[in-house]
């Protein structure tokens, strides 16, 4: 029998790339789109209409992305690197970590990425961040690993950040040179490591985060604990303070009062001047439901709130099945 012709390596891959597997790596990143309700909860902050990537981690067609790519979906579309598209279902979303699982509904041929230790990744440790498509990949470095609070009522103990940054960040793989995933793609961020010079990155959700919630998500959608007080609060840190920078339409800190411009000086009886602390705060107060006690400064006075917190899945629309 003659031998099957090998498949051209990537443009630029070097012969270290292609000892780890970066051809059968890039197989398993994979395009993703997704369309969502005009009616959803999401719809008017994130769009009706999203792509980006994910990874296959399943032979069984189990794709890991981010989770706003799928939140709400009614209908997501896969797509290999052959170009063959499949149907999935938007399998589970997780607002903790931020993953999201959607689940192949055809056959679809794309190898599973076996999973690597983000915990092992160092500070200048060569990666490879890929979006779909064998062309869609980028050497890079991690030049960070340390804490990330998102606007959004999202923290993250550590979270990854890569550069150069990649400009489809969303889903993509963070591939450690010895072939295994690391991470998943989240967002583009700018970095200040000096003053005077911000450096463009991409924050990478570690790997090591679904290890634990992985078997809870496949069985029930969601991790089996109690949900976090969300308030649906947007917010940021400026010199020591809070500033609420927009509320979610029909969500609790609307419906106390919270007003765009608010500083938010404590919960409860404990003083926030950064987004960790001001988080931690709420998520201590109980689960979803629990009662929130806020003072913020308005026009220089200081006000009282009682915010009686939510559950934010219960906001979403669910997902049909096909």
């Amino acid at each position: 029998m003659a031998e099957k012709p090998r498949r051209e390596a990537p443009p630029g891959q070097s012969d270290a790339e292609e000892d780890f597997g970066l051809d059968r790596a890039l197989d398993s990143v994979v395009s993703l789109q997704a369309e969502i309700p005009e009616d959803g909860f999401t719809a008017s902050t994130l769009g009706t209409k999203r792509a980006g990537s994910g990874v296959v981690i399943g032979e069984n067609g189990l794709v890991l992305t981010i989770g706003y790519l799928i939140t709400e979906a009614e209908s997501v579309w896969l797509t290999n690197v052959e170009g063959r598209l499949a149907p999935a279902h938007a399998l589970a979303v997780d607002p903790d970590s931020g993953f999201g699982l959607a689940q192949a509904l055809d056959r679809f041929d794309a190898p599973a990425l076996e999973l690597g230790r983000s915990s092992e990744v160092r500070v200048g440790d060569p990666v490879i961040v890929a979006a779909g498509g064998r062309k869609q990949f980028l050497r890079a470095a991690v030049v960070g690993k340390h804490e990330f609070a998102g606007y959004w009522e999202y923290y993250l103990d550590e979270a990854i950040f890569t550069a150069p940054a990649h400009p489809f960040w969303g889903g993509a793989a963070l591939i450690g040179l010895d072939g295994k995933l690391l991470g998943v793609g989240s967002l583009h961020v700018e970095q200040t490591n000096e003053p005077d010079q911000p450096r463009e990155a991409n924050m990478i959700v570690p790997i090591d985060l679904l290890r634990p919630i992985l078997g809870d998500l496949l069985a029930y959608g969601r991790v089996d604990r109690p949900p976090r007080p969300w308030l649906g609060v947007y917010s940021a840190e400026s010199e020591g303070k809070i500033i609420v920078v927009g509320v979610a339409e029909g969500g609790p800190a609307a419906a106390a009062g919270l007003r765009r411009g608010d500083v938010v000086a404590a919960v409860g009886d404990a003083k926030v001047a950064n987004l960790r602390d001001f988080y931690r705060t709420i998520w201590s107060s109980g689960p979803a439901g629990a009662e929130v006690p806020v003072t913020i400064v308005r026009d220089e006075r200081s006000l009282w709130l009682r915010i009686r917190s939510a559950d934010r899945d219960g906001q979403l629309k669910r997902p049909r099945l096909h």
